[in-house]
Parts: C-alpha cells; structure tokens; sequence
C-alpha cells in the first residue's frame, strides 16, 4: 500500500512536495519525500513487538530545507569526496564545486539532493525521476536518473537505482540514511554491535579525508569488523589509531568482499537495547561507515531537539571515494550509452 500527501511547497512558490508512506501487511512503513528522494523514517517492530521509527532525519519541510548532514538523502551525481575538486575524462579537466574544504562533496553546492524529484507510483514500488542537465554543478552530459523505492513483506527497503547519460560522466549514487535502532530519539548508537564483510579499507590523508589510492588490511585494528564489534569499543581507539584519528571516528570506505556486481550480503548491526537488528545488502564494492562524528547539533532533530554527534551511523553503499583519480579502483564513470543500475537492501528483523 502507498499512501500520497503534499508537505508543502518550495520556498520561492514553484513545485509542491510530497510525502508517500509504503506500508507492507505486517505494518511496517517507510516515508519518502520527493525533496532530495529522502527516506524520511523507517517503523518496524522492535523485540517487544512494538513498532518505531529506526532513521534520524526530518519530520517537516521546514526541517527538510534546513537540516544538515543529507539526512536520508539521495547524494550525486559523486558521492563521497573527489580531490580537488576537479576530475579528467576524455583529455578534457572539468572543474566541480569546492563545497569540502579544497575538496568536492555529495555533488556539490547544489546536489541531487537538493531538488524535487517527480515521483509515480508502479505497483509497491515508489519511482523518483529527474533530469540533470549538462554542466550541472559542472558535470558532463545530460543525465537521466531514477530511483525506485520498495517494500517488501519481510520488512526490507529496497533502493534500485538506474541511470543514463549522453556524455561519459562519474556517478555515484547512495543513499545518505543515518540509522539509530533504538529510534531517533535515544542519544547514542555507540553500544550498537556491527559487523562488515570486508578485509580493507581505502586509507585516507590527514587534510580532507581523501583516500591515498592505496588498500589497508583491516586486521589488528579498530576497523576490523568481520567478527562483530561494539561501535563505542571501536572509537576508543580514536586516540591511538591515526586513520581513526583522521576521521574523528569512523568515516571510511569498507572495501566490500566477493564483489562480482550482484547483489549479497556485507553488514549485519544489532541494536540488542531494542532486540532490532538490520543487514545490509548490495552489488557496490565499497561502503562508507560513518558514525555521525560530523553531527553539529544545528540540525532539527524529530522530537525538537538538536542531534548530536554519535547518534546515527551510516552505511552508504557506494564506488570508493575519488576513483575518478586512482584507476586502480573499480570505474565510476558510466560511458555515454552505457546502463547505470545498483541496488541496495536494507532489511530489519530481530537481534
């Protein structure tokens, strides 16, 4: 079932906003906006049976046009961070925003983001389209974007992207979802449990948090997830690991295994606070795991107060931060003609 109401309209009287709710048998229900495709809040049962919401994020338009972080948004056409701020593609040097320091992020001053995207209902599924023209935010090309939305019966959001374009580009498109088990309410997700299937990460410099090109084992540090580990026990390393150190915490990109480009597990995080667990699959290479360590408290939280820092966490499904300048990575850059498609899963059970 998906329900359809209007939110309200953009600050300068132009286009309406809408909130759709998707809603399986057994209750569950998702809420997306069509400003910046945001997953608005995610209600499943905890282990008492009790259904609540699992997403920091945005309760009003007000807060949707104001609120920090790309809470729940759709990042691009990069996400994550390219140096620089600029990239080279076919003999020619394209000049991007320096939104990051010295550095581009999310796809700019201006991102896919920030604008509303038409929405139509197929079935279960919520579909998001927008065009982003040539030289936005000054990328190449005209690129067609859609996003799909689902919900399925065993309480999994499913995110399925597709794209194309009339000129080769960079694209990298993820969902920006802080998540807290225990609701957004509760202060910290330190005492959440994660595991990550991956045996690297991309190490990053001190200044901008930009990967150095090279692979790091994740053995015998903090980032090593492939056994479960308490969040909080990992960030106590903040002062005694320098990657941890760069990064105030954890902000990395995981390294995913086993990647062929089709879709299988790579997280697992257990709250067992609430009894609520979630995993995570997809068909991407590499996942950021950010522990909101950049949360300023300036953002509208959805019971009225501010979030902090520590009280979400994010498993941003993505190609590996500034690949357009280590061709060692795996290839952002989809080829004029070429099909983009990922898809992401998230699915909340019971710890």
């Amino acid at each position: 079932m998906i329900r359809c109401e209007r939110m309200g309209q953009m600050p300068d009287g132009g286009q309406s906003v809408y909130r759709y709710t998707l809603q399986n048998a057994s209750g569950a229900r998702a809420e997306i906006a069509t400003l910046g495709g945001c997953w608005l809040s995610m209600c499943v049962p905890d282990g008492k049976g009790r259904f609540g919401d699992v997403l920091l994020g945005y309760a009003t338009l007000e807060s949707l046009l104001t609120g920090r972080g790309y809470m729940g948004k759709i990042v691009g056409r990069f996400a994550n961070r390219i140096a620089g701020a600029s990239f080279s593609l076919g003999g020619k040097t394209y000049a991007l925003a320096r939104n990051n320091g010295e550095n581009h992020l999310h796809g700019g001053r201006r991102g896919f983001d920030a604008y509303v995207w038409e929405a139509q209902t197929e079935g279960d599924a919520l579909v998001l389209h927008r065009t982003s023209p040539d030289g936005e935010e000054g990328y190449p090309g005209t690129l067609d974007v859609q996003v799909t939305y689902r919900l399925g019966e065993d309480n999994a959001l499913s995110i399925a992207y597709e794209a194309t374009c009339d000129q080769d580009t960079p694209l990298n498109l993820t969902n920006h979802a802080y998540f807290n088990l225990s609701g957004p309410d509760h202060p910290s997700i330190v005492n959440h449990v994660v595991r990550i299937d991956a045996d690297a990460i991309t190490p990053v410099t001190d200044v901008g948090c930009i990967p150095t090109g090279r692979l790091m084992p994740v053995e015998g540090t903090p980032f090593d997830l492939r056994v479960p580990r308490r969040i909080g026990e990992g960030l106590s390393y903040q002062q005694t690991n320098a990657q941890m150190g760069f990064g105030n915490g954890y902000d990395h990109n995981y390294v995913l295994n086993r990647w062929d480009g089709s879709l299988r597990a790579v997280a697992t995080v257990w709250d067992h606070a609430s009894g609520r667990r979630m995993d995570v699959a997809t068909d991407q290479p590499g996942m950021q795991f950010y522990t909101g360590n950049g949360i300023h408290g300036d953002t509208p939280g959805k019971a009225g107060r501010p979030y902090v820092p520590r009280q979400g966490f994010c498993l941003e499904t993505q190609y590996f931060p500034d690949s357009v300048h280590h061709p060692a990575f795996p290839s952002c850059v989809l080829r004029a003609g070429e099909i983009y498609r990922t898809q992401t899963v998230y699915r909340f059970g019971l710890a």
